[in-house]
């Protein structure tokens, strides 16, 4: 299997909504992204004026999963993976790169809002490597999970 990592560009906006329904838990089809305001041509704008930072992952040419961060907050905003691709260290290779950008771009306390259902996979997932819970609960329901991760990330380490 030849997986490929790139930075991600404003023209993956439309396969990393189709990915997004795809997903194994948390799937979120174009239909919802859009009710709640995330579009293809946004989310493209994002990417193009260096708000979204992401980076995909690609087998055969295949979208096979992708993280984006938010450059102004330093929010981990998604991680998302095909099923078939689970367990074979592409999220964390994915959050790794995202998360070195957003300590570039000069954020040493990162976020992300993650299920509060200790069954959901994210949420031992991020608790794995490192993030903790703030105690908060987003309009979702979701936990926010933090990280402080300059030494993580300059040492190679979290994620």
């Amino acid at each position: 299997m030849h997986l490929q990592y790139s930075t991600a560009k404003p023209e993956d906006a439309a396969e990393c909504i189709s990915l997004r329904a795809r997903t194994r838990q948390n799937a979120i089809s174009e239909t919802q992204l859009r009710s709640i305001g995330i579009t293809e041509e946004n989310w493209a704008q994002a990417v193009r004026a260096g708000d979204a930072l992401g980076h995909v992952c690609r087998c055969e040419g295949q979208l096979v999963g992708y993280c984006f961060g938010s450059r102004l907050s330093g929010e981990v905003t998604v991680l998302a993976l095909l099923p078939e691709f689970e367990n074979l260290g592409i999220g964390k290779e994915l959050l790794s790169k995202v998360m070195r950008e957003l300590v570039a771009h000069g954020h040493a306390r990162l976020f992300l809002a993650c299920s509060a259902n200790p069954q959901s996979r994210s949420h031992g997932f991020y608790r794995h490597l490192g993030w903790r819970f703030t105690g908060t609960i987003d309009a979702h329901g979701d936990e926010v999970l933090e990280l402080q991760c300059l030494l993580h990330v300059q040492g190679g380490g979290a994620a």
